[in-house]
């Protein structure tokens, strides 16, 4: 027993000192103020990683430094905030900025995080005019109408863009003179076709489709494309009745179980990557980035950075083209449902904020006209020149910002991006010019040659064109259901992290298998995830969902 009671004295101890050496206030060279040089240093928490930060020591960052005197010590989490939130709660201590992705309601609950509605108020002109009439979506709960996080999703979005899809290299397309890519099958068939004929890239073997299950990222590669290839839209781990609100574990859909058939399928015909399990995320891009990868299923920001990559080394028929494929021709996919304004997600200042004023203020720079156009144009005279009125970004710096894979890193345009609330795309500033840089013109002009000779081979000129159009579906009123926080220690919480636990070990088991013993281990799967408090999750899950529609359409 004391054994065990000095091994659990160790634990906490080491606890508290990994929360005090990643969340303390400020940092050993600061002055006892949170100043240093006249620069106010803010401590900064994301649930995210950042493999673009510049610790802000680019030409925009610095500039923004020099705009409003606060300069950002960030600390990213590999593992999506979970379990470094929960030690920050533990210990009472927190950063100035906190960017906690799915664990506000913890935060709130623990009463990290203060009320910004006065601060707003009284300092931050930029934040309420770009949320406008959003910024009653910005309240908590019905019960608690404070205002704990500033969402940072783009406001009024135009996608030029699908963001998910089957991903499939041009070479493959390219070799069997642009098949249709319309169905699971169809992808399946130019996978199996190619690779026959290829059987090596680059003195290497060809692997057909590779999916990545790296903890959380099981669900954007390898669970959620269930739901996007049987015809919903993006809820988390839930499939939302569009009539009756009511949630359900999307796993339980029946259509959803075929999809895993169709990769329990790709597996015994060989064409499933075997390390698909068992791969890290670093490996994943390692392998993207060979050439050697036929096809993926996954969300464009994950395999981004080995599109570049691809791109850079001059192996641009390497690279991924996106299709809508589903299960059948009669299925619609949902990449371009519009969930409206998504509040939820965002940044907070903790009560442990020395300076929460100068908080409010960093924040509302980047939201104002000037903090926009530096983190989408960068800085005039370096990154862009005006002609006639007008922002102009000439040849060879869109050259550097198409094919440049640290570009961001370099110019700072962006790096601060994920902070504070931006315009989106297609939305016109005070001169008639759109915030962003991004345009159908812009974008069909950073397409590869390669790119547009498979676009044009296909009758369009936009990957967008290939998709199922926004209009074709309606806007979502309860935005999106994984956007809903809840606390970390609820019942809610509780019960869907016993399902994710058992999601992340059946399901390759169930794609792993015998396909003579498929139904059974997924039906027996189910049974698993009822046993673990399922339908008690589905209830709550729908009266959160419930509430949200009433909140945001009172």
């Amino acid at each position: 027993m004391k054994k065990r009671s000095m091994k659990m004295m160790l634990f906490l101890l080491l606890s508290f000192v990994l929360v005090l050496s990643g969340c303390s206030s400020k940092s050993s060279s600061d002055e006892g103020d949170g100043k240093k040089d006249g620069v106010t240093e803010l401590t900064l928490f994301s649930a995210d990683i950042h493999s673009q930060w510049d610790d802000m020591q680019s030409p925009v960052s610095k500039l923004v430094t020099e705009k409003t005197g606060v300069t950002i010590n960030p600390e990213f989490d590999v593992n999506g905030g979970t379990q470094k939130i929960a030690l920050m709660v533990a210990s009472g201590e927190y950063p100035d900025l906190i960017v906690p992705k799915g664990g506000a309601g913890t935060l709130v609950e623990a009463g990290a995080l203060i009320d910004l509605t006065d601060l707003i108020e009284e300092h931050a002109p930029n934040l309420k005019k770009i949320y406008g009439d959003y910024l009653s979506r910005l309240k908590w709960s019905n019960d608690d109408e404070s205002i704990y996080i500033l969402p940072t999703a783009a406001i009024d979005q135009q996608y030029f863009n699908p963001s998910h899809g089957v991903g499939l290299q041009h070479a493959v397309v390219k070799e069997l003179g642009y098949p249709e890519i319309k169905t699971l099958k169809d992808f399946e068939n130019a996978i199996r076709d190619y690779k026959e004929k290829n059987p090596t890239i680059d003195g290497q073997p060809t692997l057909g489709l590779s999916l990545l299950a790296d903890d959380w990222r099981i669900m954007i590669s390898t669970t959620n494309p269930a739901f996007w290839s049987t015809g919903a839209s993006d809820d988390g781990e839930f499939y939302v009745d569009p009539e009756t609100y009511e949630a359900t574990f999307h796993y339980k859909r029946p259509e959803e179980k075929e999809y895993f058939r169709w990769l329990n399928h790709m597996n015994d015909e060989g064409l499933l990557d075997p390390e698909s399990f068992v791969q890290k995320y670093d490996q994943y891009l390692a392998k993207l980035s060979s050439g050697r990868v036929l096809g993926i299923i996954d969300d464009v920001w994950q395999f981004a950075e080995a599109q570049r990559s691809l791109r850079e080394q001059g192996k641009a028929d390497k690279m991924y083209g996106l299709y809508p494929a589903t299960l059948s021709e009669d299925i619609k996919h949902a990449n371009f449902q519009s969930a409206g304004y998504l509040a939820g997600w965002g940044i907070g200042i903790s009560v442990d904020a020395e300076d929460p004023v100068a908080a409010i203020k960093f924040l509302d720079f980047l939201a104002s006209e000037e903090g926009q156009t530096l983190q989408n144009w960068g800085i005039e005279g370096e990154h862009y020149e005006m002609v006639d009125g007008k922002r102009v970004i000439s040849e060879e710096e869109m050259d550097e910002r198409n094919n440049n894979a640290n570009y961001v890193k370099e110019t700072g345009v962006g790096v601060l991006k994920g902070f504070a609330p931006s315009y989106g795309d297609g939305v016109e500033d005070s001169t008639g010019q759109t915030y962003t840089i991004a345009s159908p013109e812009q974008v069909k002009d950073s397409y590869t040659d390669v790119e547009k000779e498979v676009l044009t081979n296909y009758g369009v000129e936009m990957w967008k064109d290939l998709y199922p159009q926004a209009e074709e579906f309606p806007v979502k009123p309860w935005g999106a259901a994984f956007n809903i926080t809840v606390p970390g220690d609820s019942e809610l919480a509780l019960i869907e992290q016993k399902v994710l636990d058992i999601v992340k070990k059946r399901i390759p088991e169930v794609i792993l298998a015998d396909p003579a013993d498929f139904d059974k281990l997924y039906d027996n799967f189910l049974a698993e995830i009822d046993k673990a408090g399922a339908k008690d999750a589905e209830k709550m899950r729908t009266e959160l969902i419930k509430d949200r529609v009433e909140l945001w359409n009172n």
